[in-house]
Parts: C-alpha cells; sequence; structure tokens
C-alpha cells in the first residue's frame, strides 16, 4: 500500500514492560490495552504481552474483551466501562471482569445472582478525586457490607484512578490515596479482604509509592512514551510505534513559492518541495505544521505549510530524496528519532492524544 504505515515493534514492547515491571518492584502489571492499544493494536500487543508473562489486561467496553477474547487472550480482562446489566451473561461466558461504580450496580449484580445462581467477577471502584466513575467515599461502608452478605459475588478486586499523579505537585494524588487507604481499612474492619488492590497509571508508576498495592495498571510507558514532561525520565523506553510515510512526489520551486492552505509557507529560496502521503485523516496532528519536522536518512526537513487531509508538503532544501522512500514522523528506527512526546509538547496535547489518532488508511505491521 502506497501510504502511511505505522510499524509497531513488540520486541520493544517487551522490553518497556520488564522496564516497567521492575520500576515498581516487580510487582504483576496490568496492561492496559483499550483503544486498540492506545492505537498500537490490543491484539497484537495483548498476544505479545501474555507470551511474555503478562496476564491480567484491561480494557475500556465488554466488546473490548470479547476481542481479545477471540482472538486467544486467556489471562484475566478487567473492562472499566459503566457496568451494561444486560450484558451480564456475556462477561460470564467471556470470562470478563466488570466494574462495580455505582449503587445501582451492585444492586443489579445482587438481584441476577439470586435469579441465576451465577454472576461477573468484578472490582469495585472508589471516586476518590477524579469526579469520573466509581462509588462515593461515603457509600464505601455500605457496599462493603452488602459484599459481606452477598458472599456469591465475586469481588476480587478494589481500586481508584488518579487524577494528578503525572504532575509535579503531588498534594491532590496524595489526598486521594489518603481516602483510598481509609476505604481499604474499612473494609479490612469488616473483615472483607479483596484478591487485588490496585491504584495506578504511567504517572503513578513512576511518581507515586506502589508499596501498598499487589498489582500495577500501566498503559502508555509500555507504548514506550512518557505521560507527561513532569514526570521522572529514567527509564529507557522505547517507542513502540513507527509512523512513517512515503514521499510520492518531488518539485524543485523558486524562492517565494507559497506552499499548502493559506499560503502561510514561503520558500526562503530555491528549494526542493516534497509531498508525503499521510494527513490529518490518518492521524498525524495538524498544529504540528507550525514547527514541525520530519527526519529523513539522519536529517531533520521542516513541514512547509499546514497539513492537509490526506497529505503534506516537506521542505527539503538542497537534499534531493528519492521519490518512493519514506520520511519518518513518529518514533525511532537507527538514524532517525521523533518522540512522541516532543509533538505533544510542542503543540499542547500529550502522548495519548496523538497516539490513538494514529488511523484513517495507516497500514500497521507487527515486528518482534
Amino acid at each position: 500500500m502506497i501510504g502511511p504505515k505505522a510499524i509497531i515493534h513488540l520486541d520493544r514492547l517487551k522490553t518497556n514492560y520488564d522496564l516497567v515491571k521492575k520500576q515498581v518492584g516487580n510487582k504483576p502489571i496490568m496492561a492496559v490495552v483499550k483503544a486498540n492499544g492506545y492505537g498500537h493494536g490490543s491484539i497484537a500487543c495483548a498476544k505479545a504481552l501474555e507470551s511474555h508473562g503478562c496476564d491480567y489486561f484491561s480494557v475500556f467496553t465488554i466488546d473490548e474483551g470479547i476481542e481479545l477474547r477471540r482472538a486467544g487472550i486467556k489471562s484475566d480482562i478487567l473492562v472499566f466501562s459503566r457496568m451494561d446489566t444486560a450484558r451480564f451473561a456475556e462477561a460470564i461466558n467471556d470470562r470478563l471482569t466488570l466494574n462495580i461504580s455505582h449503587v445501582k450496580d451492585q444492586s443489579a449484580l445482587i438481584s441476577y445472582f439470586k435469579i441465576h445462581g451465577q454472576c461477573p467477577k468484578v472490582h469495585l471502584k472508589v471516586d476518590t478525586g477524579m469526579t469520573r466513575l466509581g462509588i462515593d467515599i461515603k457509600d464505601a461502608a455500605d457496599m462493603i457490607e452488602q459484599l459481606n452478605d452477598n458472599p456469591g459475588i465475586d469481588c476480587e478486586g478494589i481500586y481508584s484512578h488518579f487524577a494528578t499523579a503525572d504532575e509535579g505537585d503531588l498534594s491532590y494524588a496524595y489526598e486521594q490515596e489518603s481516602k483510598f487507604n481509609s476505604v481499604l481499612e474499612n473494609a479490612r474492619n469488616r473483615g472483607y479482604t479483596f484478591k487485588y488492590v490496585h491504584f495506578s497509571n504511567s504517572g503513578a508508576a513512576l511518581n507515586m509509592d506502589q508499596t501498598n498495592y499487589n498489582i500495577v495498571r500501566v498503559g502508555m510507558l509500555l507504548y514506550g512514551a512518557f505521560p507527561s514532561d513532569e514526570v521522572p525520565m529514567d527509564l529507557s523506553l522505547q517507542p513502540v510505534m513507527e509512523f512513517r510515510a512515503p514521499i510520492v512526489a518531488l518539485r524543485n520551486v523558486p524562492s517565494g513559492t507559497q506552499v499548502s492552505y493559506g499560503g502561510v509557507y514561503q520558500s526562503g529560496s530555491n528549494t526542493h518541495i516534497g509531498v508525503i502521503q499521510c494527513g490529518f485523516a490518518d492521524g498525524f496532528p495538524r498544529p504540528w505544521y507550525e514547527s514541525g519536522y520530519v527526519s529523513y536518512r539522519g536529517s531533520q526537513f521542516k513541514i512547509a505549510g499546514r497539513i492537509c487531509m490526506d497529505q503534506f508538503m516537506v521542505d527539503f532544501e538542497d537534499t534531493i530524496p528519492t521519490e518512493g522512500e519514506e520520511v519518518l514522523l513518529i518514533g525511532e528506527n537507527g538514524k532517525d528519532c521523533i518522540r512522541m512526546e516532543t509533538i505533544a509538547e510542542n503543540i499542547h496535547l500529550t502522548p495519548y492524544v496523538i497516539a490513538t489518532a494514529i488511523g484513517g488508511r495507516t497500514e500497521r505491521i507487527y515486528q518482534d
């Protein structure tokens, strides 16, 4: 296919997994593969990690979980989304662990168990300050008491989610942790124990002590990018995705030639303008044109003008590139390197937004 390619280096994924596991004291890792593995391909990434020893995954929807099961993934899978009470039978059939995030969810589980004599495994999610999904702290004691009274409900885990663990000021994160610990203490006092206790994300894995938890949820770090520029960057992470696209046309233009929509870019001298077959419809971030560049044969060349839906232009100056060869847009491939974090910081986005946007006509090629 003539167009953008995302080369997914599964060997780098495994290397990053080992680095993160060592970072958190060799605790088990729950690998987050939602949103198609942050744009990297959930099935291929989950298979690679499962073969490497990872035995717990998380997704956002039941359908994402079923997709992994159909692909042969045997490990546990936690579904993050609000519980869909109409799909309990599917969750049971495909061994998916659901998420109690409201008092009504738990009531629905209890009712289902009384009728059917079985129900899906669940984790109890506590809202400690994200103000997203999760039970209120004030409801935690009663809900744990209900779990005690209904031993048929297999609530094997409890967790929460940090709002600011990837920032320099961790005061709010410590407040969240204190609230979560109060719920854990309440459960202990009532004699209720959880198999899994987790409170993490990529930022927390770097910034927060994981001693009190027995499994660590990690997403972006596995794919080789740091979640923000406010976390320690001591890990030698390798970008798993190598996003590149071909040069499909080349022309020599004189000084002052306008390039792309609006003519916001003008050549400063006689130069070579190359057309790259990839655009914002394929996930290449349009705001990056203002100060962005591509990498070709170990050198960086400026993006010339606004990125179009299907293509964009590059000012190759005195270099005469070969039509059909590819330029590196994001990632690393030996001589060339453009980290996702660099682009994210420049255009005031996050690596999460950039990675999950890559799609359109992009062909994914998996290498190990």
